[in-house]
């Protein structure tokens, strides 16, 4: 398994609940992306977001990234979310699931 942890901070005010309103749309493009085994997006306040996706394989996190960026484009959000996220993403080696 492969993660990947994107974190967008300093954004517009209002950006959570913007994607909050757009939250189907987010949920489809990432269902369309072969091997996610979950997606989370997380509010931290503040204008802070970090999302969490766990993949079957690299090839899968790294699509996820393209996808979460043209998803921004096409819904307009990318003027609330003006600032590149910093991103995390490697090997998942401990699976603590039950």
């Amino acid at each position: 398994m492969f993660a990947v942890i994107r974190t967008y901070e300093d954004e517009a005010p209002g950006v959570v609940e913007e994607i909050r309103t757009r939250a189907d749309g987010l949920r489809d493009v990432m269902h369309g992306i072969d091997g996610v085994v979950a997606y989370y997006l997380l509010d931290l306040g503040n204008g802070a977001v970090t999302t969490v996706g766990v993949f079957d394989d690299r090839s899968g996190a790294e699509e996820s990234t393209r996808a979460a960026g043209r998803w921004l484009r096409e819904t307009g959000l990318a003027e609330l979310v003006p600032n590149p996220p910093t991103i995390a993403q490697g090997e998942v080696v401990v699976d603590a699931r039950p």
